[in-house]
C-alpha cells in the first residue's frame, strides 16, 4: 500500500515542495555500532561535525555518559550525543556498568520541539503543555518560536514528502537528518552545534 501511495504522489508532486535530492537524502539513519569490552565501534555515521564522523572507535574513557534507555540510545562525550542504533540497547547498558560510566536522562528537548510536524493533530491544548515542559527546560517561548521557524518547513519535507508519516515521535536524529540535506557544510556545522546544546539543556547526569 505504502508503494502504490508514493507513486501516486510522486506523479502529482510533493506536499511541501521537496526536491528529489531531499527526498532520496533525507532519510539517513544512524550509521552502525559494535559494542566491544571497552570500546564503541561507530561505523558509516551520516553527520559530518561529528566527532565520530564517518568511522571511529570511542574508547570508555573518552565516554562522559551514556543514556541506553533513549530512542535511538545516546552517548555523550563532552557536549555532544552520538546517537547508537537501538538494537543495542541491552549491550550499551552492560558496557555502562562494565566500564562504570555514567548514566543520564534524555531530555526529550528536541521531540517537543517537533511535535507540530508528526502526521497527527497538534491542538492548543497539547501546544501549551509542551511549551509548559520546554520552558522549564530553560527554552524560552520565543527560542521555541525561532527554532520551529528554522526548522519546521524543512521538517514538513522530512515526514510527508519523504512518505515517512511518523504519527508517534520526531527528535533530534530527525532534525539532524532533515537540516543536513538543506545545509551546506558550514552551516549545518553551526546548526549541528546548536542541536547538541539545545538536546543536552537541563541534561541530568547519574554517577
Amino acid at each position: 500500500m505504502l508503494k502504490f501511495l508514493k507513486k501516486i504522489f510522486s506523479k502529482k508532486g510533493t506536499f511541501f515542495g521537496a526536491t528529489s535530492y531531499e527526498t532520496d537524502n533525507m532519510i539517513c539513519g544512524v550509521g552502525k555500532a559494535r559494542i566491544l569490552e571497552t570500546e564503541v565501534e561507530v561505523l558509516a555515521y551520516p553527520f559530518k561535525p561529528s566527532f565520530v564522523f564517518p568511522n571511529k572507535k570511542i574508547k570508555a574513557s573518552e565516554i562522559t555518559a551514556i543514556c541506553y534507555q533513549s530512542y535511538p540510545p545516546l552517548i555523550k562525550i563532552d557536549n555532544e550525543v552520538i546517537l547508537i542504533s537501538r538494537e543495542h540497547t541491552e549491550s550499551l547498558k552492560e558496557f555502562a556498568k562494565r566500564n562504570n560510566i555514567a548514566t543520564f536522562k534524555e531530555t526529550k528537548n528536541w521531540n517537543w520541539l517537533l511535535e507540530p510536524y508528526l502526521d497527527t493533530a497538534f491542538t492548543p491544548e497539547e501546544d501549551i503543555k509542551t511549551t509548559q515542559l520546554l520552558n522549564r527546560h530553560g527554552i524560552s517561548t520565543a527560542e521555541i518560536a525561532q527554532i520551529r521557524n528554522e526548522v519546521g518547513k524543512q521538517m514538513y519535507k522530512y515526514n510527508f514528502d519523504t512518505m515517512l508519516w511518523d504519527w508517534f515521535s520526531l527528535g533530534l536524529p530527525d532534525v539532524l537528518a532533515a537540516m543536513r540535506v538543506k545545509y551546506n557544510e558550514k552551516k549545518f556545522a553551526d546548526f549541528y552545534k546548536r542541536a547538541m546544546e539545545i538536546e543536552l539543556r537541563k541534561t541530568k547526569t547519574n554517577n
